[in-house]
């Protein structure tokens, strides 16, 4: 069976004043999701029941941003979607499986925060160790899977968006494809001059493309 999609990591320069567009755009205000010890922190919009937009940025109160992962050691020029997360009920069968294939799909750690609320969330993940942008060039998702006690995000995020299609463009699509093969994800991959993930979002102010 594919994986399927968990979250979608938008990344921009300022999360308050992201957060702010947001809202204003949508109608929807995201709520602030908490600080990564890797130097950066977020806020979460739910795209369905079991599916969130992550929206992510440098965090001011934490000085050293060198391990920062998706390539934020800086801040983006721009807000954009970055790349997206795959989930998997085992994320060590899933990275032997693609390494079978002849992919590997990055390191697997341990990840954690603590919400505002004080409940800490915990998970594993595949995170490409290499300088940005990886082998997929983002189009190809990270692996995560979620602790057993871990409530999912999307659960207690902002509800009335939801998520209608996520697809990908790429200068070499079958190459892309078959990295997407060997991980087990289903994603539409056509020809485009740069790397680029297109998500369309219902939104209660209409629908929005976010790239």
């Amino acid at each position: 069976m594919p994986l399927t999609i968990d979250h979608l990591v938008y990344a921009v320069p300022d999360l308050t004043a992201a957060m702010k567009d947001i809202e204003t755009a949508w109608g929807v205000r995201p709520v602030f999701g908490g600080q990564h010890a890797t130097g950066t922190h977020n806020a979460l919009l739910a795209l369905g029941p079991t599916t969130y937009l992550e929206i992510i940025a440098l965090d001011p109160a934490q000085h050293d941003p060198s391990h920062a992962y998706f390539g934020l050691t800086v801040p983006p020029a721009a807000p954009s979607l970055r790349t997206w997360a795959a989930r998997t009920p085992d994320v060590q069968a899933t990275v032997d499986q693609a390494v079978t294939a002849g992919y590997l799909p990055g390191t697997i750690r341990d990840g954690g925060r603590l919400r505002p609320d004080g409940v800490r969330i915990s998970w594993r993940n595949t995170i490409w160790t290499d300088a940005w942008p990886p082998a997929g060039d983002g189009l190809v998702p990270f692996l995560i899977e979620w602790g057993a006690a871990t409530p999912h995000p999307a659960g207690d995020a902002p509800v009335g968006c939801r998520l209608v299609s996520l697809r990908a463009e790429h200068p070499d699509p079958e190459r892309v494809r078959v990295m997407l093969a060997a991980v087990g994800v289903d994603l539409v991959v056509d020809f485009g001059p740069i790397p680029v993930l297109v998500a369309e979002i219902e939104t209660p102010r209409g629908l929005v493309t976010l790239k």
